[in-house]
């Protein structure tokens, strides 16, 4: 199966996104389709074998929405940005041309009602008949010009059965006009007390609804302006050296190993190696973290990052789309795109919600016809048309993907991935945080982190036949001595008749010295006699691993080996308690240091000694209480646990950052980005809760308002300008709704 993003143009709320959904899963060969109708694009997964581009471009087409040609997909987002400009500045125009001529409309409509003089006023000047001839010429342009939209997009919907807004206005307000048109032109076959004419609600309901879409496009552009910040992180060009010779080049001409000059204040345009020179580099744009990391020959750097004041010259190892930044755009627009669960609601109900609208609306006109009295063709067109108005799913449609898009944004400047719009519901609801151990709540590397010398020995030396001992040897324990002694500086020395021990340690011979280094119970087959040392039991209890030298049959020092944790893992496992969740810590160490480690961070649940193949067993254990629960790993190792949770959390570092097997991905791998994203995915289940709510509440407290329900009892009609202002109101909210997250604040800034 392939996957394909195609830019979809024209749609308008959330029936049209079914319309199109509809249309590409009818297509052979497409397995799923989904449709986003805050970034507008369809995302479809498809047989290549069966089904081609073309083809799916033809079902949009045929549904009636247009596609978005784009040739390289690195130029879809500037295409798509483009697009919505054009959209923005045609919707501009069309409303200032229908506000110059609704506005006179509204006018002369409302006028008389307000002030009596004004009626008098008009008689004087013209019989109420040539006035009506006078909106006529006003109402008409407003009808056909800016309102064609509607027509054009309504029609199509009702031909292939799946009514949408266009088709829900394009009848509200042909209703209008041509009943208002009938009058003006054949005033004989209306009873006197019916020869009201409506051309302002026409016109002004179009204006209205233009200005929320207007106002709606705008506020569409705005929830993209993470995505923005990141496609303006991307350097335009290289300075690449051919020989003694810098090209500026394209980016697109830089190739992998090509060797790139970086100057003071430059944005470093792909990722690679640095090879000579150093200096400081701000990656914050990509981790999250806000102070500059040291660069110097060997170290990676990131394309999007600013160089500080150093100079430094880099080997291109990822260009185009395997770069980092790229990888992240991708990442963002893929969980942009799709759905959580929670929007299967809304797409159910929009699915019926229009064809129950048209049937409350024709119910509407038969009640008033009959009920209606004299005024029953005036009054049944009247609410007949303030139900088609106001009733339009737009809210519904954009409630969900508007918190999603700024929602993921956020998190990706956070430096929190998000892969997928589902995982934000599934990490907002879970109730219990499972965390590797190794590399996850510590560091990865085994530390020397204690050095107690026996008395007649000397600290430097001991260390120094350490590591010469170890030196050759893989083992991470070795690794952490050799490590401490290169720290200080220490010269090691040639060993001879080295024995590695299996599961006690190791001897040999360095120089004149025998040395020996292991555990108790090495130290005891060689018959090298341990005293009670008063730093043994806490280091037992800090989790450490304790370790013993013997230098020529006699005790030197007691050593200790830990993998030290990682900063903010305390205050990480703190803050997830704060949030109300358990979390629990999946290791393969044994029993003992495992709880050591827990009590030091105040871990709830400890499943210790579990081999690599079991991490996923121990989930489902966690599962089995019946909460959701989300494993934290390296994304490596821990593939198959990422697998088995309800969510698998990533620790990416670099160019780890396109895990697959983790729907989250904390760039920066510092555990504080977990309570980070999952209160922002709470805020964002709230924001999407309270948009449906708004979205469902609007439609089910109006439209009965609209129909007339409360006529009998107050008297009270709702006009159909007032409706459409209304509907273009609930969109409006709903999207200022999701807005807000913009200003979300996280509870544990990286430091």
């Amino acid at each position: 199966m392939k996957e394909l993003q195609l830019s979809v143009q024209g749609m308008t709320c959330a029936a049209c996104v079914n319309r199109v959904e509809r249309a590409l899963k009818k297509v052979e060969g497409v397995a799923q389709a989904s449709v986003n109708l805050t970034t507008e694009r369809a995302s479809v997964q498809y047989d290549p074998a069966v089904v081609g581009v073309a083809q799916l471009k033809r079902a949009v087409r045929e549904a009636g929405y247009g596609v978005l040609e784009v040739e390289r997909e690195r130029d879809r987002a500037e295409l798509e940005r483009q697009a919505r400009e054009r959209e923005v500045t045609a919707l501009r125009r069309s409303l200032g041309f229908s506000a110059t001529l609704a506005l006179p409309l509204l006018l002369l409509a409302m006028l008389p009602m307000l002030w009596g003089s004004a009626e008098m006023v008009l008689h004087s000047l013209a019989s109420a008949s040539v006035w009506n001839w006078v909106m006529l010429a006003l109402a008409t342009p407003v009808q056909f010009g800016p309102g064609r939209r509607f027509y054009r997009h309504g029609w199509a919907a009702l031909r292939s059965r799946a009514p949408d807004m266009n088709s829900l206005v394009m009848i509200g307000t042909s209703a209008a006009y041509f009943y208002s048109l009938a009058v003006t032109v054949f005033p004989g076959l209306f009873p006197a007390h019916s020869r009201h004419v409506y051309f302002e609600a026409s016109a002004v309901v179009i204006t209205l609804i233009l200005l929320g879409k207007y106002l709606e496009a705008l506020a569409k552009g705005r929830t993209s302006e993470a995505m923005k910040r990141l496609l303006s992180l991307q350097a335009k060009t290289a300075r690449v050296l051919k020989g003694q010779e810098e090209l500026e080049l394209p980016l697109d001409e830089v190739l992998p190993g090509d060797l790139i000059a970086m100057r003071p204040g430059e944005k470093v345009p792909v990722d690679g190696v640095v090879v000579a020179g150093s200096s400081y580099v701000d990656e914050s744009m990509i981790t999250g973290e806000p102070l500059p990391v040291a660069k110097s020959a060997g170290d990676r750097v990131i394309g999007g990052t600013l160089n500080g004041h150093g100079a430094f010259t880099f080997r291109a190892t990822a260009v185009g789309e395997d770069t980092v930044l790229a990888q992240i755009i991708r990442l963002v627009q893929e969980a942009q795109g799709s759905k959580p669960a929670i929007q299967g609601l809304a797409d159910r109900v929009v699915a019926v919600f229009t064809p129950i609208v048209l049937g409350i609306a024709a119910l509407t006109a038969v009640v008033w016809l009959v009920f209606g009295g004299t005024e029953a063709l005036s009054l049944a067109l009247v609410n007949t048309v303030a139900v088609l108005i106001i009733a339009c799913p737009c809210a519904m449609g954009l409630a969900t993907p508007t918190s999603v898009v700024v929602g993921t944004g956020k998190a990706a400047e956070m430096g929190v991935l998000f892969r997928k719009g589902e995982a934000v519901q599934t990490l907002g609801e879970a109730r219990v945080v499972a965390l590797d151990k190794t590399g996850t709540l510590t560091q990865g590397k085994p530390m020397l982190t204690d050095l107690q010398v026996l008395p007649g020995f000397e600290e430097t030396e001991v260390l120094r036949l350490m590591a010469s001992l170890e030196q050759n040897s893989e083992h991470p324990l070795a690794r952490a001595i050799v490590a401490a002694a290169q720290e200080r500086g220490l010269e090691l020395l040639e060993t001879v008749s080295l024995e590695a021990l299996p599961g006690l340690g190791v001897r040999g011979q360095v120089g004149i010295y025998r040395v020996e280094v292991g555990s108790s119970r090495l130290m005891a087959e060689l018959g090298i006699e341990i005293p009670s040392l008063p730093a043994e039991e806490q280091l037992a209890e800090e989790g450490k691993t304790p370790l013993y030298a013997g230098v020529n049959g006699q005790l030197a020092a007691l050593l200790a080996v830990a993998d030290p944790l990682k900063e903010g893992s305390v205050e990480a496992v703190r803050a997830l308690h704060r949030q109300g969740l358990q979390v629990a810590m999946i290791t393969g160490d044994n029993r003992h240091t495992a709880q050591a480690l827990a009590r030091q961070l105040g871990i709830d649940t400890v499943l210790a000694e579990v081999l690599p193949q079991g991490k996923a067993e121990a989930v489902r254990q966690l599962q089995g209480q019946g909460r959701k629960v989300v494993f934290v790993g390296d994304g490596i190792n821990d593939a198959p646990a990422l697998a088995q949770a309800d969510l698998g959390i990533a620790m990416g570092k670099g160019t780890d950052v396109a895990l697959e097997t983790a729907e989250v991905v904390l760039i920066s791998g510092d555990l504080r980005g977990i309570p980070n994203a999952v209160a922002l995915s709470r805020a964002t289940l709230r924001n999407i809760q309270l948009g449906l709510f708004w979205a469902f509440a609007y439609n089910i407290l109006l439209i009965p308002v609209a129909a007339g329900v409360l006529y009998p009892f107050t008297g009270w009609l709702l006009s159909p300008v007032l409706a459409g202002a209304a509907m273009g109101l609930s969109s409006v909210f709903v999207l200022s709704n999701a807005l807000r997250l913009k200003g979300f604040q996280a509870p544990l800034p990286l430091v």
